[in-house]
């Protein structure tokens, strides 16, 4: 792994955010009966590239993935001069998507991916904003050529027809939809959730006014299995009611971008996307695990999740510590699998305007 802090800095620049905080209390919320089995994730930006990483190292029981503005699965292959000539706002020179698939090839041989053939049945959703200058679209593009590659093509669906900065749009929270800035949420007259999450999940009902559930926290350190030293002390789970009651449900992972992280911009990614207002009428639990800055090794000023190598030479496989410590944080949410004990909930009940 190559790392170069000028060029870190530099790279994480791209994403500025304002700092602030968010409140808690200690109500514990009852197990969970998830569905292990079919599992969904996406991620916006650096949160984007970590949401494939994520699915291919888990496609056995993850799905389906959604991606905002984000490149091919190991584009920056460990160097962040990589990441910087062709990964984000350039393309120095052509990305070679057959080596990068070769590479995923030689990790599932080395069992360090789950077997690539998973993803032919996979549900793949990708996104890319016309005014975003941040990710840019050739980048975006070989996403979509590299799944293409291993999904089944009705399988896919790329939208990059819509004038959206470098931001998650949503129907009418945020601010304004041409300006990439915190909390990198913007107010388009597109839902985008709810277009992932009914493709990714299938026939869903539409939300209502109201939502039923509460926003918890969750230890991140005392979920993990040890592998959370990268990350904050908290992540964020919604529950819906019916799922808080103890019926069957499913579950969603969804990464933040850089400075997207709660101490950076509070619970703003966690409540105003709009994924919480379709998961609370549909029984999906959703984790929001979360980063920290660092500026000291490794660095991390921004708080990104790690998809050039800056925990190590495994950050895009099964072996990487974010990974394994997200995976094992959505395992501890299930009742089947681990406690609710390490749980606090922020709230009495969570406040989200409903997109419509």
């Amino acid at each position: 792994m190559k790392v170069n802090a000028p060029l870190l800095t530099s790279l994480i620049a791209l994403w500025t955010m304002t700092p602030s905080s968010v409140a808690q209390d200690n109500t514990v919320p009852p197990p969970l009966s998830l569905d292990m089995t079919n599992v969904t994730v996406s991620g916006l930006s650096s949160g984007g590239y970590m949401a494939t990483q994520f699915h291919l190292a888990h496609s056995d029981w993850v799905t389906g993935v959604g991606v905002l503005a984000a490149g091919p699965y190991y584009c920056a292959q460990g160097d962040i001069t990589q990441a910087l000539a062709k990964c984000v706002d350039k393309l120095a020179s052509p990305i070679d998507i057959v080596a990068l698939n070769k590479h995923a090839k030689t990790y599932e041989e080395q069992g360090k991916i789950a077997p690539l053939e998973n993803l032919h049945a996979a549900k793949v959703w990708l996104y890319h904003g016309t005014k975003d200058t941040r990710v840019i679209r050739k980048v975006s593009d070989r996403l979509y050529e590299q799944y293409q590659a291993w999904v089944d093509e009705n399988n896919i669906k790329y939208v990059n027809d819509k004038p959206t900065a470098h931001l998650f749009p949503t129907q009418k929270n945020g601010g304004d939809c041409q300006t990439s800035k915190a909390p990198y949420i913007g107010k388009c007259n597109y839902d985008a959730a709810g277009a992932m999450l009914s493709h990714l999940v299938g026939d869903l009902n539409s939300p209502d006014d109201q939502l039923s559930g509460a926003l918890y926290t969750i230890d991140q350190h005392a979920s993990s299995g040890g592998y959370a030293s990268t990350l904050a002390k908290e992540a964020f789970v919604y529950v819906p009611e019916n799922c808080a009651s103890g019926e069957p449900c499913r579950a969603h992972i969804s990464f933040h971008g850089c400075n997207q992280y709660a101490d950076a911009v509070g619970n703003a990614y966690v409540t105003q996307t709009g994924i919480n207002t379709w998961a609370d009428d549909n029984n999906i639990v959703v984790l929001y695990p979360q980063t920290k800055k660092s500026l000291f090794m490794p660095l991390n000023p921004q708080g990104c999740w790690d998809w050039w190598g800056y925990t190590s030479s495994d950050y895009a496989n099964r072996d990487g510590e974010q990974i394994k410590a997200v995976t094992q944080m959505l395992k501890s949410l299930n009742h089947e699998g681990g406690s609710a004990r390490h749980f606090e909930a922020e709230g009495a009940k969570m406040k989200e305007t409903p997109n419509e």
